[in-house]
């Protein structure tokens, strides 16, 4: 489960617990349902920062709830896109505060953020499904294509299935910022959002730019013909 806690204009959705935060239905609905609150919620220029308690930030799809159902790697494929699409129209900049792990789907998931901040004392990024035979999604492709900037760091991340530091996740511009603890992630995250809204954007005109922005991002999450999370 997650909760939303709201700071003046600063909304923070944390992934509650000392688990693995796997995205499972029930977890997904609970994002889910706390950005339909921001949404509601939001007065005037805002900002959303999302973030873990524990060890993981998310450790990706539950594959001990799918127990190798295609029907269910499908259902958590398809929440898993309507949770990217909220992001990706929220009327707000977003921010992941990644204070542990986040594997497969979980580095996904953070990824469909504006601003991706980590700790560097401990954790990493991880593209598992090379490792455990699973086919990457062609829309999670599409979204780090938008999100890494250059073809070897992304065949990097997708071919080698590398384990990526804050530092080298740095160095490979996939990160924004390094912190040395999780209190420290979490902090920037708090200094990066209270920036951003001193800006007193318009959030639909924010919302509408970045859709035009990953525009084929968007349309990848969307198409859901390119559905592919089968094992090999």
């Amino acid at each position: 489960m997650c909760t939303l806690e709201k700071r003046g204009n600063i909304f923070i959705l944390t992934l509650a617990g000392e688990g693995e935060h796997r995205l499972n239905p029930t977890l997904l609905d609970s994002i889910q349902s706390s950005l339909r609150r921001v949404r509601q919620e939001a007065t005037g220029s805002s900002a959303l920062i999302t973030t873990a308690h524990g060890k993981f930030f998310s450790n990706g799809f539950d594959l001990a709830w799918a127990q190798s159902s295609q029907e269910r790697m499908i259902l958590m494929d398809s929440l898993l896109r309507s949770v990217v699409n909220d992001l990706l129209t929220l009327p707000m900049p977003t921010i992941a505060a990644v204070t542990g792990h986040a594997s497969a789907a979980g580095f996904t998931f953070a990824l469909a953020h504006d601003y991706l901040l980590m700790r560097s004392d401990r954790g990493f990024l991880y593209m598992s499904e090379l490792n455990i035979n699973l086919v990457l999604p062609v829309w999670f492709h599409v979204l780090l294509e938008a999100k890494v900037a250059t073809p070897a760091a992304r065949r990097h991340i997708v071919m080698t299935a590398a384990k990526l530091k804050a530092e080298d996740a740095l160095r490979l511009g996939v990160i924004d910022s390094a912190h040395s603890s999780a209190g420290e992630t979490v902090e920037a995250a708090l200094d990066l959002a209270a920036r951003l809204i001193k800006r007193g954007w318009d959030g639909h005109v924010y919302a509408q730019n970045r859709t035009v922005f990953l525009r084929r991002v968007i349309e990848a999450v969307e198409d859901t013909s390119q559905t592919s999370t089968s094992r090999l």
